[in-house]
Order: structure tokens, then C-alpha cells, then sequence
């Protein structure tokens, strides 16, 4: 029963697939895979996070422009910057520190460009959550925005702010993809599940912002994860149970 709620959004809500062959960006894909950059513990996720099925999921073609929110170590970054290089635009936007200071000149990485988004990612004093500053991530007619596993870290004021600066910068029929770690629904905060969300919450807030949600799957969905213990607990880190939603802009 714990995720009913989103299972009945999913049978009411339209599989739509995205356009144009995939086969010349998935070639691309595999081959960023197989970087020497990638470290050994970055290639033993892909197993899990199923890059390839993941971003065919989204749509990704290698002509778009695609901008990746807190890209963190840069795991899809080091994929989506040499997939898009030839034909497309790609940024990354949010909490870019660790990239900038490891990525950049290395072979591949001269395709990502960063944008000083002026988000002000902070943490109040005493709080669990991230806070940001209302911002703008100043490009438009953008064709996907990525969020991997960061939906969590903020509070609900900031999320909201995320959703709008997002929104503004897409394309009309522009994605937002976002995964995230799933959390029961409707449960409270506690110490277990900082670091997940209620996937139902994420429809509606996002929805909130004037996205559509337009379809679902089941890729990153593990049946051996309760839903009760913090993500980086030994018997959960690695198998997380993942939402992975997929949303449009009219």
C-alpha cells in the first residue's frame, strides 16, 4: 500500500515517447561510460542507476540543450557533457564547486559550461534542510533539466523556488526529469528519512510550478527497500527505492 497513491496517478496519466531515434545517442552514451575519467566506483554504480534506460526514458538526444542541477561529484556529468558535445549545449547549474574544481579541462568536460546561477544554497542554523535565494538559471529554450537525487535536500520554500527558476528556463514541451530516494507517503520528518520525499508531494509541488506530469517508470524501483532507514544505512546504500518522474512544460 505504500506507494498506491502514485500508482493510481501513474494508470491515470499518458505514456508519451519522445521523438527522433535514439540509437546515435545511446552509441554515445556507451562510449562515455567507458571514459578513462569515470572512477572504478563510478562504474560499478551503472548497474544500478542504468544510465542508458534512464536517459532514454527522459528523451535525451545528443542535440539538445540540457542543463544538470547539483551535479555534486559529477556522476551524469561526465556522461552528458561528451554525449552533447557535437550537437547540443550542455550546463550544469547549482552547487557546481566539486565539478568546477575536478571536471574542467579534463577530456570531454571542455563541452560543459557553467552557470553562475546566484542560487545562494545555505543551510539556516539548526535546520535539516537546504535554503536558496530566489535565482534564475538565465538560459532559455532549454530542452531538458536534470535533477538526480538532490529534490530532497531542500525545504519546501526552496523547492517551490527550483520549480519556478526551472520552469522559466525550459522550452515549452521542455522535461524536467527528477529521481529522487522515495520516502512513505504522507510520513513526517524523522531521522531515517531526511534524504527522501514522498513522490506524490513531488507531483504536487512540481505540478504547483505549471508543469504537466506526463509519465513514470518503474527502472530505479527496489522492492528490498522498506522505506524505513536513512539512505546510507549498509542494508539500504546502493539499493535505494527511486521515484523517477518525468514532467513537461505546455
Amino acid at each position: 500500500m505504500k506507494k498506491l497513491s502514485l500508482f493510481v496517478l501513474i494508470l491515470c496519466t499518458p505514456i508519451l515517447a519522445a521523438n527522433g531515434d535514439f540509437s546515435k545517442t545511446e552509441a554515445k552514451i556507451k562510449q562515455a561510460m567507458q571514459s578513462d575519467i569515470r572512477s572504478a566506483k563510478e562504474l560499478a554504480r551503472d548497474a544500478n542507476r542504468l544510465p542508458v534506460q534512464t536517459l532514454k526514458f527522459f528523451g535525451l538526444r545528443d542535440n539538445m540543450k540540457v542543463i544538470e542541477l547539483i551535479p555534486g561529484g559529477g556522476w551524469y556529468t561526465k556522461l552528458l557533457a561528451p554525449v552533447l558535445g557535437d550537437n547540443g549545449e550542455f550546463f550544469v547549474a547549482m552547487g557546481t564547486g566539486r565539478v568546477s574544481k575536478t571536471l574542467v579541462g579534463k577530456k570531454g568536460m571542455e563541452f560543459m559550461s557553467i552557470i553562475n546561477d546566484n542560487s545562494n544554497i545555505h543551510r539556516k542554523k539548526g535546520a535539516k534542510f537546504y535554503s536558496v535565494d530566489a535565482f534564475s538559471l538565465k538560459e532559455t529554450d532549454v530542452d531538458i533539466v536534470f535533477t538526480f537525487r538532490n529534490y530532497h535536500n531542500f525545504d519546501q520554500a526552496s523547492r517551490t523556488l527550483v520549480n519556478k527558476a526551472v520552469f522559466k528556463a525550459l522550452k515549452s514541451g521542455g522535461i524536467y526529469a527528477v529521481v529522487d530516494h522515495t520516502r512513505r507517503h504522507m510520513q513526517a520528518d524523522d531521522n531515517e528519512n531526511r534524504r527522501r520525499v514522498d513522490p506524490v508531494l513531488a507531483i504536487k509541488e512540481i505540478e504547483q510550478a505549471g508543469f504537466e506530469f506526463v509519465d513514470y517508470t518503474n527502472l530505479h524501483y527496489r522492492a528490498d527497500d522498506e522505506l524505513r532507514y536513512e539512505v546510507g544505512r549498509k542494508t539500504v546504500t546502493g539499493n535505494t527505492d527511486r521515484f523517477t518522474l518525468k514532467f513537461r512544460k505546455p
